[in-house]
């Protein structure tokens, strides 16, 4: 069996396949949906599925490595090819967005946007699953009094959302703590969002890799030291 076939499927099938489950799933979900746009996330879906198969374990691991961002990401590149769609509309471009055609590997990933334009963006859509107290003390049996003494500290990430409530990244608790690294992090990009997109980011001081994951495996040192460089000023 080749890198383009998967149990005996080619990958064209393969995809085939995933669309159909997709559609079945989202006819099930909302009779809303009309079958057009159900074919086309279906294609979308398959699409996706199978370029993943083509990937190298180590571009796999990358992959599992940003899983606590997925969600917003996903909802991100919705949204984008929503809009995407309506500008071809309106432009009176007929056809179906294709996805690009360069490997995803090969492209090099955006600037972190300033800090100011975080404060406009919504939490969903970069920072990754979040949650407020309630969850972490029913789920996690972080007190609030130990949460709110870790917040004062700079031991953990939190980020405002509307008027005086506070939401925390969960990819920063390991065994219901926030990892080593977080104060020194902050103490250095003192805005915490600008801070928590950086940890949950490929870091070119890091060759790459994602800073969050090294402080989960204890390698703060390393992730300091590139704190240090890519701080502002």
């Amino acid at each position: 069996m080749n890198r383009f076939q998967i149990r005996g499927l080619k990958q064209d099938d393969f995809a085939e396949m995933v669309a159909e489950d997709v559609e079945r799933a989202l006819a099930h979900y909302d009779e809303a949906i009309n079958k057009p746009t159900m074919v086309s996330v279906g294609k979308i879906a398959g699409s996706i599925a199978s370029a993943v198969t083509l990937l190298s374990p180590k571009h796999q691991r990358a992959i599992d490595a940003i899983h606590a961002d997925l969600p917003g990401l996903a909802s991100k590149f919705v949204r984008a090819l929503a809009a995407e769609a309506a500008r071809r509309s309106e432009a009176g471009i007929a056809g179906v967005i294709n996805p690009p055609t360069t490997p995803l590997v090969d492209v090099e990933p955006p600037s972190l946007p300033k800090s100011d334009d975080l404060e406009f963006m919504l939490i969903e859509d970069w920072a990754g699953r979040v949650a407020g107290s309630t969850y972490l003390e029913e789920n996690l049996r972080i007190a609030r009094s130990t949460l709110h003494r870790w917040q004062r500290r700079g031991e953990v990430i939190a980020l405002r959302k509307g008027g005086r409530k506070h939401v925390f990244p969960l990819a920063q608790f390991v065994d219901g703590r926030p990892v080593a690294g977080i104060r020194d992090v902050l103490s250095l990009i003192t805005n915490p969002r600008l801070a928590w997109l950086w940890l949950t980011r490929p870091s070119a001081q890091l060759d790459g890799r994602v800073p969050i994951d090294l402080l989960r495996q204890d390698q703060v040192d390393e992730v300091v030291e590139a704190a240090r460089v890519f701080a502002p000023g």
